[in-house]
């Protein structure tokens, strides 16, 4: 029997082989006997040792993707030449153009059978992206003049909930057609803020991702 005397290697191992059958099979397709099948003789004592369960593989396969994606994130949200409206704005155009959202759409699973993932990302939206990413954007934003609120952090809530869950082809199954609706409410949502920050580009790239989805599902 193969043996990797490093264990983060064999992490490593596990999430590429996993990586690589959710995007030829899918998700839900794929089987942890099918991951232990292509690891080179490694058993599945070594999956269990890193991973509880197959979805616990998919949030490692999914945090693996986007860590670069976060990274530049917070650059943006620590950027100094621009106004708290306008990192609104990149930071949305940036999460629904970067090119690891294809990978991500491919290997999602439908999320109706999977409710402790939608947990996971619901809690993940409130207590991570929410604070960290936009309400320091906000609170810029009030600081500079260009977004008006009382309530920063609630408002910070209210968007990253509708952008990341509400609109989120994963979530609600959504078809390009039933994104675009959605997305163009969030658009007017946004604008009775006075946040004119989402644009047809963001549109046209939503519904492709929802596309996406429907094809791997």
């Amino acid at each position: 029997m193969a043996r990797n005397k490093h264990p983060e290697e064999t992490a490593s191992l596990i999430l590429d082989v996993a990586f690589r059958l959710f995007i030829e099979k899918g998700y839900e397709r794929t089987s942890i006997q099918d991951i232990i099948d292509n690891l080179g003789g490694l058993s599945k004592g070594a999956i269990y040792h890193h991973f509880r369960s197959k979805e616990d593989i998919l949030v490692a396969v999914t945090d693996r993707m986007t860590e670069e994606s976060n990274k530049m994130l917070v650059e943006i949200r620590d950027r100094t030449d621009i106004t708290g409206k306008e990192k609104l704005k990149a930071i949305f155009k940036e999460s629904v153009l970067r090119p690891v959202q294809d990978d991500i759409f491919t290997v999602a699973p439908d999320l109706s059978n999977n409710p402790s993932l939608f947990v996971s990302i619901f809690r993940e939206t409130v207590n991570l992206a929410a604070p960290y990413y936009i309400q320091p954007i906000i609170q810029q934003g009030i600081s500079d003049g260009s977004i008006q609120t009382d309530y920063p952090a609630e408002l910070a809530e209210l968007i990253i909930i509708v952008a990341n869950i509400w609109i989120n082809p994963m979530i609600f199954n959504n078809t390009a057609d039933q994104s675009y609706r959605k997305f163009m409410v969030f658009r007017q949502m946004m604008e009775g803020f006075g946040l004119d920050i989402v644009d047809d580009e963001m549109l046209h790239r939503l519904q492709e991702l929802a596309d996406i989805y429907q094809k791997n599902k």
